[in-house]
C-alpha cells in the first residue's frame, strides 16, 4: 500500500489531519507567538473541557443521537461543587464527587426518556438544556460563587513540574511523553503484526517506520514546549487518561461495537440481538459523566461557578465531532478524530484571538468550517457510493 492509497482509503481521517496541520502552519506564520511554549500551554488549559465533552459527544453521535444539554450540565455540576466547597467549606473531593453524582443522575434522566420512552434525543436534551440551566440558577441563587482555591483550583490550573529536576526544561514532562511514544510504537507494531497474521493489507515497512518517526517527532516537540513553559498540566494527564480509556471502550468492547451497530443500522442491530434500549441509556449516562468531569475542570479553571457558565459548549463539542470525521447519520467516528476536531476549533479560536479578530468574525469562521466539514462528509459518501 503506497502513500496515495493510504490517503484515499481513509479520506475523512486524513483530510482532518491535513487541515489541522495547515491551520497550525497558517497561524504560526501570521503570529510569531502562536507556537511559543506559553501559548501552547494556554491552548491546553483553555480548551481541555471542550475536548472532554467531545469524547462523550462522539459516542452520542455514533449512536445516532445528539445532546444539546451538555453546556447547561457543565454549569449545573460546577455550581454543585461551588455550593459545597466554596459556600459550605467542604473538602474539594466532596464537591467533585457530588458533581459527578449530579452528572450521572442527569444522564440517567435523559437516557430514560430517550431509551425507554422513545422520545428523540434532540427533544429530550433540548428540554434538558432548559431544565439544567434553570436548576443552575436555583442552586447558585442567581449569583456567582468563588474562589475555590486549594486542590480544587489545581485540577485545571496545576502542573507537575520539577519531579525529576531539569534546568529550564522539566525532565518529568519529557519522560512521560517519551513513554507515551514508546507505547504508541509498540501498539502500532503489534497491530501491524496482527494484520499480517490475518493476511490483511498493511503499509510497507519504510512507510510504517516513517509514520512512527513523524509522530514521535511531533509529540516530543510538543512535550519540549510544555517542558520549557510550566511543565505537564494536570488537566492534560486527565485528558490523556480519558482518551486512552474511551479509545479502548469504543474500539475493543462489546458496548463500543453495539454503539456503532445502532448508529449504522438500527434494524439490523435489533435483529442481531443488541439490547438497544440498554445501550442508548448507557450512552446518555456516560455523556452525563463526562459533562460532570468537564464541569469540574471548567469551574476549576475559572476558580468559581457562574449561572451562565457553559454557554454554547454543546455546539463546540458537536462541531468538534463533525469536523473530526463523525457522520451526520451516525455509525461513523472515532475518539481520536473528535480530539483532532476539537483541537482544530481550539487552534482557530486561539489564533484569531491572538490576531485581535472580533468575536463576531470568529463565530462566522467557525460556522463556515463546520458547514464545510459536513459538506465534505456528504461528498465523501457520494464518492464512495459511486
Amino acid at each position: 500500500m503506497n502513500i496515495r492509497e493510504i490517503i484515499t482509503s481513509n479520506l475523512r481521517q486524513s483530510g482532518i489531519l491535513v487541515a489541522f496541520v495547515a491551520i497550525v502552519g497558517l497561524f504560526s506564520l501570521l503570529h510569531p507567538n502562536f507556537l511559543s511554549p506559553g501559548n501552547i500551554t494556554n491552548i491546553v488549559l483553555q480548551y481541555s473541557y471542550i475536548l472532554i465533552l467531545a469524547i462523550g459527544m462522539i459516542i452520542v453521535i455514533i449512536g445516532g443521537h445528539i445532546d444539546l444539554s451538555v453546556g447547561s450540565l457543565v454549569a449545573l455540576t460546577g455550581a454543585t461543587s461551588a455550593v459545597l466547597v466554596v459556600q459550605n467549606g467542604m473538602p474539594w473531593y466532596v464537591g467533585a464527587l457530588a458533581a459527578i453524582g449530579v452528572g450521572l443522575l442527569a444522564g440517567a434522566w435523559q437516557g430514560f426518556w430517550v431509551a425507554y420512552v422513545g422520545i428523540p434525543a434532540f427533544i429530550v436534551t433540548l428540554a434538558g438544556m432548559l431544565i439544567f440551566r434553570g436548576l443552575t440558577f436555583l442552586v447558585l441563587d442567581s449569583i456567582s460563587l468563588s474562589p475555590f482555591g486549594g486542590t480544587y483550583y489545581k485540577i485545571a490550573n496545576g502542573f507537575q513540574n520539577g519531579l525529576l529536576g531539569g534546568r529550564g526544561v522539566d525532565v518529568f514532562t519529557l519522560v512521560i511523553f517519551a513513554i507515551g511514544v514508546v507505547g504508541y510504537a509498540v501498539n502500532a507494531w503489534r497491530g501491524r503484526r496482527g494484520a499480517i497474521r490475518y493476511k490483511q493489507e498493511v503499509v510497507g515497512l519504510p512507510l510504517f517506520v516513517l509514520k512512527i518517526v513523524l509522530v514521535a517527532a511531533v509529540v516530543m516537540w510538543f512535550a519540549y514546549q510544555l517542558a520549557t513553559s510550566r511543565g505537564l498540566p494536570n488537566v492534560l494527564i486527565l485528558l490523556a487518561f480519558l482518551v486512552l480509556i474511551y479509545g479502548m471502550i469504543t474500539q475493543r468492547t462489546v458496548f463500543g461495537r453495539n454503539v456503532y451497530a445502532i448508529g449504522g443500522n438500527l434494524n439490523a442491530a435489533k435483529l442481531s440481538g443488541v439490547k438497544v434500549k440498554k445501550v442508548n441509556f448507557l450512552i446518555f449516562v456516560n455523556m452525563g459523566l463526562l459533562a460532570s468531569i468537564a464541569g469540574i475542570v471548567f469551574s476549576s479553571r475559572m476558580n468559581g461557578a457562574q449561572p451562565g457558565a457553559g454557554n454554547m459548549f454543546e455546539l463546540d463539542a458537536i462541531a468538534a465531532c463533525f469536523i473530526g470525521g463523525a457522520a451526520v447519520t451516525g455509525g461513523v467516528g472515532r475518539v481520536g478524530g473528535a480530539i483532532i476536531g476539537g483541537l482544530i476549533m481550539a487552534v482557530m479560536s486561539n489564533g484569531m484571538q491572538l490576531m485581535g479578530i472580533e468575536q463576531s468574525t470568529q463565530q462566522v469562521v467557525k460556522g463556515l468550517v463546520l458547514l464545510l466539514a459536513v459538506a465534505f462528509d456528504v461528498w465523501n459518501k457520494r464518492r464512495a457510493g459511486n
